[in-house]
């Protein structure tokens, strides 16, 4: 069964990022396990043969002016993952000269810093982060005689998965902090059981979620001592399963889709004791889970009743190369009409 679990798990972060060779190996990896190898992986998004019965809000993509052809090179935040697997078709449909290739960083793991490091080195046409540009990549681009501009596209929630028998309400933004920074160790200063508190990250370096949650949640120069650093989120997710002291936090909609963890409710610094769920409804694991998925609370993202939110953006060089108008075209299908109801759907709050 873990097996298992760890094989879902994996699927839904390679699908996202567009690195599914295609369904038959996808397939034949679940039945055979050991018989699927990472030569079945592609970089390419538009590998697949393209739907000609989208729905009416996708077709409408096409209205959007001045998209170039021929085929870029984009990567960066993991965060992006639901919106890839809701977008991407739609935009192959909409524009079949215009071909997208997510491109993984040749070390490290791909992230919002990762990405945008690519992007400054040319190996990206455009970047997508989960976190702002800081001065220093402002000034590596000035370097080269051109500029960075962030557009921003969607908002989304950051939730904290723990493991589904740790019993505790719910934590607040000081808490949060605390446990980040090493200030607490143990569940029971929190009203929790007797349990060491282990605690993972992402390396801020490399994904956007977790520079922005440095900078902005725990408000520090680096995380404690504590915090273990994973590659992933299907690490982060798995690791939290199988530890009953264990907490990781991502974007909401790669949390709340996992049925092996809990998404625990959150509280701003100010409300400490209103814990406001990312989730819809009653939470669900393991098989009652899958029969029917838990759901992303988008509405306290929106009305920012939910304390842990942030601002999705397309990243472009402005340089008057093809490349530059290949992001603007990117996020222009973002903010249209259809692109904003796909963000929705994808579980992120639309912008526009």
């Amino acid at each position: 069964m873990q097996r298992q679990q760890d094989k879902v798990l994996l699927m839904i972060t390679l699908v996202g990022l567009g690195l599914i060779g295609g369904v038959f190996g996808l397939v034949a990896w679940l039945i055979d396990g050991d018989s699927w190898s990472e030569s079945t992986i592609s970089s390419n998004d538009n590998n697949s043969q393209i739907d000609s019965s989208v729905p009416l809000a996708e077709g409408q993509l096409g209205s959007v002016q001045q998209v170039p052809a021929g085929l870029f090179n984009y990567g960066g935040s993991t965060t992006w993952i639901p919106i890839h697997e809701t977008v991407n078709r739609s935009i192959a449909n909409a524009f079949p000269d215009f071909q997208l290739r997510y491109t993984l960083p040749s070390s490290g793991s791909p992230g919002s810093g990762s990405g945008i490091k690519m992007l400054l080195g040319g190996q990206l046409s455009f970047s997508e982060s989960s976190r702002p540009l800081n001065p220093s990549e402002h000034d590596i681009a000035e370097r080269s005689n051109s500029s960075l501009e962030q557009i921003p596209v969607a908002i989304d929630g950051i939730a904290l998965a723990v493991n589904p028998e740790l019993d505790i309400a719910g934590l607040d933004v000081e808490q949060i902090r605390a446990i980040y920074t090493g200030a607490i160790t143990n569940w029971s200063d929190l009203g929790g059981p007797d349990l060491p508190i282990q605690a993972y990250s992402r390396l801020p370096e490399e994904a956007g979620t977790a520079q922005f949650f440095l900078d902005f949640v725990i408000d520090a120069d680096t995380y404690g001592s504590n915090v273990s650093f994973v590659s992933d989120t299907t690490t982060g997710i798995r690791q939290v399963a199988n530890e009953p002291g264990g907490i990781y936090y991502a974007s909401a909609p790669e949390v709340v889709n996992q049925c092996s963890i809990y998404a625990i409710p959150v509280a701003s610094q100010s409300r400490p004791n209103n814990f406001v769920r990312p989730y819809r409804g009653v939470w669900r694991t393991g098989d009652d889970c899958i029969e029917q998925a838990n759901t992303i609370n988008t509405a306290v993202f929106r009305e920012g009743s939910y304390p842990l939110t942030r601002r999705l953006f397309v990243i472009v060089k402005a340089d008057g190369s093809s490349d530059e108008a290949a992001g603007r075209a990117y996020a222009n299908m973002l903010l249209s009409p259809a692109g904003q109801t796909l963000i929705q759907q994808a579980g992120f709050v639309n912008v526009r």
